[in-house]
């Protein structure tokens, strides 16, 4: 299953540096480990933001939940889900 994700990230202004340094570098190797497995294979930054829209290709909304929830900025998130389905019109369809 295919869904669409926007996740828009705030973080405290006053956490100490050091966790924030600390989150943000997990947060980076937590990010690549998905797409490296297939499972976040497509994510772009929102320009002037500190957002992301990402697709992920997973199982089901649980499966989806599970991996969100797993990101060390998890906590700093505000997240909004799409699920996407084929469109009859879509060019990799009417082949």
């Amino acid at each position: 299953m295919l869904f669409h994700v926007r996740m828009d990230v705030a973080i405290p202004h006053d956490l100490d540096p050091e966790l924030r340094t600390e989150i943000v570098t997990k947060e980076k190797a937590r990010a690549l480990e998905l797409q490296r497995s297939g499972v976040w294979p497509h994510l772009w930054r929102v320009v002037g933001e500190y957002s992301n829209i990402s697709i992920f290709d997973v199982g089901s909304g649980d499966e989806l939940h599970d991996l969100l929830s797993s990101l060390p900025l998890f906590p700093y998130m505000t997240i909004k889900v799409t699920p996407l389905a084929t469109h009859p019109s879509d060019l990799q369809v009417q082949r």
